[in-house]
């Protein structure tokens, strides 16, 4: 028997083995367990479930109890077997149209085999996970679907709000509605008056009353408080009727042309499908703005969704229910409420059954004209105007408003195909149409391409290039994403043949990958020092952070050359990316400060920073930071360098710089420099941080010219005033930036790999033998960091979610708070901070992550902890309801908007 598998003994002796009595004894994990927020929450959405499956029942003219058993079999089938968690599922507006129109074309039972059918068709495709195919239907189809469907439920409902009753389409609907309002019920009109208006003025109540309040759901307090008021004022008027369980219609054997039940399943499933997925992406955006919540719940599994969604039909549709599709209204309630799990959804589908059997009496209380106006409510939410917004800046108006109208004035199938059929045409068209001008100035001939290059825009090209005359200088700009081979051929013929006649080419744009090569010099041509010979100018495969790799490029090279040894760097015509500075100083990463924590120098771990794991990160061994503790050179660098030991010299790179900068940033910052030259600086922000090159301040605070005072240190290190070995030149851009600046704000960031901060950890500058470089001057005031990580007694500063990676990132944090605490102590910084003028602040970059934290204020943790804040963006899904904005990117604060730093900081985290 192997060693690994214990053996049982049957002596009778044996004792049982007793715990440790310094760790608590181990407990038996309980099969089920329900949250006490899954509970509250699961009541929250059944309160707003009731209502609205009535609501939609009544609107689809099937029985009301099959309302009820749709939300009864969502939430217990999809929230068993479903791969959303919280989200919510049940019977949907967006069903209301399709279902209605099988109603009426084929009887109820009939119906509920074409919902039987349906979700097993899910099931099948769920086996066949295909469910991430349906995100690539486009958005402005599925917000158009949902405006027209919108619009029908509207139209439909308002006939029973007036109290009369709805015809079989929209066109009908409105033919009818003036003699409706010619014949208007006084008691349906009040009732639905008074839903309506408790629906909109309930989210609205003001003050901490109105606070409490609001928890309670306005659709279930619209329609308590109209049936209320009908039972009191004893109106007389429709109201919900159930008939007995026993006597429920199940569903029966399909009956009607094949094609026409077939057209009505793929409705039916892919409606279901589509609203599903889509929702469960939405339920993931809205657990990303919990903290804590993404890691607990995980993300949405859709082939499993897609699954459970499936299962939930088959049932619904056997038991004699409604379509079963995820809803947005109750999914976003589930998620607010503070559910953690899918216990919630499940224990919504559980009341919903009880309600079902024991409060049949309440609820045929309900006036159908208060459901009514539930619903018209509902449908009028779904015509979004955000979306519209959405699609207008995109330019898919002509896609939402086709497939609105053909949902309208169809079907919904119908609509949807034409949908897709014109953004199809959208896209054709958008593909095809290239836009190619030529124009000359100041001698220069310019021929602009705007659109995708392919064979149909050949011709054209080919005149415009045509154009420019024999001998002359060329630009030619392609602002695209795509160019074909027949394209391709076209221009790198014309370049061979104008540059064979004397004339010179440059190809700039936004397109990479064109691979026009540029011709050697000639023999009697002196070599351009700003670009090398053989390489391409467009062909240069680089992106946009090129140049925060060190200038590394995929370009390709036709013969060496003793000035193409290094590619060119960011812009695909040759030259660095605009704005980034092509030459590095010698010695910039070598030494102790080098960052690499490997004392072969062959680069530093992914806590640095240094590698993303991409090809070409693997290539650019030699990045910033790869020297060696001792400054020795890595396998591909040279000492101290930090570049590969191909790369021109840095002489060639600073020039290649200066000169992109020049030709293609100046210009375009020209004006707003000088109204600085003009005006002074006026920064609002004195930015504190370490002199690594892999900081660039500009990048990862999207600064720009003016905005911030920045000092560079080693180490990031604030000396305190006064101290022996001081350095002035900190406290005087302190000063200088506080009493003559003014500005707002200090910020001092750290960052991850640090070498100063390694240094510390290796040996305690000054307490050891050798001489007293300036380096180890300095480093003493990096001490007080050292101490404070070393004290017992205070917590350590961390991370939320996670442990720090090692012993530097550590003191990376706690060097981030001990500098805070020195700031404090120059009587510049005491004094504004005593006046309120001025805000302090912390922040870690990690560079390997990319990933900036900002400390911002916490009670009772002197450390300090790093807490992740999310910037998710909800959109608003399907139900009617408008989603709540979640700020994006541009609605987070800058540095200064941060809440003040106390002496008990929290980190938070934005988003790169």
């Amino acid at each position: 028997m192997s060693a690994c598998v214990p053996t049982r003994t049957s002596d009778s002796t044996h004792t049982r083995r007793v715990h440790p009595p310094h760790s608590p004894p181990p407990t038996r994990r309980r099969r089920f367990h329900v949250a006490g927020a899954d509970v509250s929450a699961s009541i929250a959405v059944f309160l707003i479930a009731l209502p609205l499956s009535l609501g939609i029942a009544l609107a689809t003219g099937a029985p009301l109890q099959a309302g009820l058993v749709a939300a009864a079999v969502g939430g217990l089938v999809v929230g068993w077997l479903g791969g959303a968690p919280l989200q919510v599922s049940g019977p949907a507006a967006g069903l209301t149209v399709v279902t209605a129109d099988l109603i009426h074309r084929y009887g109820w039972q009939t119906t509920c085999a074409i919902t039987v059918l349906a979700g097993l068709a899910q099931l099948g495709l769920g086996c066949l996970r295909v469910a991430r195919s349906a995100l690539a239907v486009s958005p402005a189809i599925v917000h158009g679907m949902l405006a027209g469907i919108g619009v029908t439920i509207a139209v439909a409902q308002l006939h029973i709000v007036l109290g009369g009753s709805p015809q079989s389409s929209v066109l009908d609907n409105l033919r009818a509605l003036p003699a409706q309002l010619a014949d208007l019920r006084p008691a349906a009109v009040a009732v639905s008056a008074l839903t309506l208006a408790l629906l909109l003025l309930w989210p609205r109540l003001p003050g901490r009353i109105g606070r409490l309040l609001r928890t309670v759901p306005a659709a279930l307090v619209a329609v308590a408080g109209a049936t209320a008021t009908a039972v009191l004022a004893g109106l007389t008027q429709p109201r919900v009727e159930l008939p007995s369980w026993s006597s429920h219609a199940l569903a029966g054997l399909p009956e009607g042309p094949v094609l026409g039940l077939v057209a009505a399943v793929l409705t039916i499933t892919l409606v279901c499908s589509v609203q599903s997925l889509l929702g469960a992406v939405a339920v993931d955006k809205l657990i990303a703005s919990r903290p804590g919540l993404p890691a607990r719940v995980g993300r949405s599994d859709l082939d499993r969704e897609l699954l459970g969604q499936g299962a939930a039909n088959v049932v619904s549709g056997a038991l004699g229910g409604l379509p079963v599709a995820g809803v947005a209204v109750r999914s976003t309630a589930n998620v607010r409420a503070g559910a953690v799990s899918r216990n919630s959804t499940m224990l919504h589908g559980v009341l919903v059954v009880v309600a079902a059997l024991l409060m049949v009496p309440l609820l045929e209380l309900i006036p159908l004209a208060s459901l009514a106006a539930l619903v018209m409510a509902v449908g009028i939410q779904m015509v979004s105007l955000h979306h519209i917004r959405t699609v207008t800046r995109h330019r898919e108006v002509l896609v939402y408003a086709v497939t609105t109208l053909g949902v309208v004035l169809l079907n919904v199938l119908a609509g949807v195909a034409l949908g897709i059929a014109v953004a199809v045409a959208v896209s054709l068209h958008r593909l095809a149409r290239t836009r190619i001008t030529h124009y000359e100035q100041e001698g220069v001939h310019h021929v602009r391409v705007r659109g995708q290059l392919t064979f149909l825009a050949v011709p054209r090209l080919s005149r415009a290039l045509h154009l420019v005359p024999q001998g002359t200088h060329a630009v030619v700009e392609l602002d695209g994403s795509f160019m074909d081979h027949a394209a391709y051929e076209t221009l790198q013929d014309w370049q061979k043949t104008h540059t064979g006649q004397g004339g010179s080419v440059d190809l700039t744009g936004r397109r990479s990958g064109t691979g026009v090569t540029a011709p050697e010099p000639t023999a009697t041509e002196d070599p351009d020092p700003t670009q090398e010979a053989g390489t391409s100018l467009a062909g240069c495969r680089c992106r946009p952070w090129t140049p925060w790799r060190n200038h590394q490029c995929e370009g390709r090279k036709i013969t060496p050359s003793p000035l193409s040894s290094a590619s060119p760097g960011g812009r695909r015509d040759g030259h660095p990316q605009d704005g980034t500075s092509a030459g590095k100083p010698d010695g910039q990463a070598g030494g102790p400060l080098g960052g690499p924590s490997k004392p072969d120098g062959s680069g530093t771990s992914d806590e640095s920073g240094t590698s993303d794991g991409s090809p070409e990160a693997a290539r650019s061994a030699g990045s910033a930071g790869s020297a060696g503790p001792t400054g020795s050179a890595g396998p591909t660098g040279s000492a101290g360098s930090g570049r590969p030991a191909d790369t021109a010299p840095s002489a060639h790179q600073l020039v290649r710089g200066i000169s992109a900068f020049q030709r293609n940033t100046a210009p375009l910052v020209r004006d707003e420099l000088a109204r600085l030259a003009r005006e002074g600086q006026r920064p609002s922000q004195l930015f504190l941080t370490c002199a690594d090159s892999r900081l660039v301040t500009s990048m990862i605070t999207s600064s720009g010219p003016g905005d911030l005072f920045v000092v560079r240190n080693v180490g990031n290190l604030v000396p305190l005033p006064g101290e022996e070995s001081g350095d002035d030149s900190v406290a005087a851009a302190i000063e200088y930036a506080v009493d003559v600046l003014e500005v707002r704000s200090i910020t001092v960031c750290g960052h991850s790999g640090c070498g100063a901060m390694q240094a510390l950890l290796s040996s305690e500058p000054g307490s050891g033998g050798g001489a007293q470089t300036p380096l180890k001057r300095w480093l003493r005031h990096g001490l007080p960091s050292l101490e404070r990580l070393a004290d017992d007694s205070r917590p350590w500063a961390r991370l939320a979610g996670r442990a720090p990676a090692d012993a530097v990132e550590q003191l990376c944090l706690t060097n981030v708070v001990q500098q805070l605490d020195h700031l404090r102590a120059h009587e510049s910084v005491a004094r504004a901070l005593r006046a309120g003028a001025l805000e302090l602040h912390g922040m870690y970059f990690h560079v390997g992550e990319a990933q900036a934290y900002l400390l911002t204020e916490r009670g009772g943790e002197e450390g300090g902890l790093f807490h992740h804040i999310g910037v998710p963006e909800v959109p608003d899904a399907s139900e009617g309801s408008h989603a709540p904005r979640v700020s994006d990117a541009s609605d987070i604060p800058e540095t200064s908007d941060v809440p003040r730093v106390s002496p008990v900081p929290e980190v938070s985290d934005v988003s790169a």
